[in-house]
C-alpha cells in the first residue's frame, strides 16, 4: 500500500474494476489478504504485456494508492481438485 487514504477513497472503484474483469474472463480469481496488507489477483492472459495493460487500468494503480508486482505462474492442479 502506497497511500492508505487513497486506498480507502478508491476501494469501491477498484472492486468494481475487478468484478468487471472477472465477468469478462480476464481474471480467474482475486481476494484480499486477511492481514490487510493487500491482495492477490490471478489474471488469465497469454502475454505478460496483456496483464500489465490491465493492471495499469486498475483505479488503485492509476491513483497511486497501491503498488503491484506481476509474476508469471504455471498452474498445477492436484488430484481430486475440481
Amino acid at each position: 500500500m502506497k497511500d492508505e487514504e487513497k486506498s480507502k477513497a478508491y476501494r469501491e472503484q477498484h472492486l468494481q474494476f475487478l468484478a468487471a474483469l472477472r465477468k469478462s474472463g480476464d481474471i480467474a480469481m482475486n481476494g484480499r489478504f486477511l492481514d490487510g496488507t493487500g491482495g492477490l489477483v490471478i489474471y488469465k492472459a497469454d502475454l505478460y504485456e496483456d496483464v500489465l495493460e490491465l493492471v495499469k487500468k486498475d483505479p488503485y494503480v492509476q491513483t497511486g494508492a497501491r503498488n503491484y508486482e506481476i509474476h508469471e505462474w504455471e498452474l498445477v492442479v492436484g488430484e481430486g481438485i475440481k
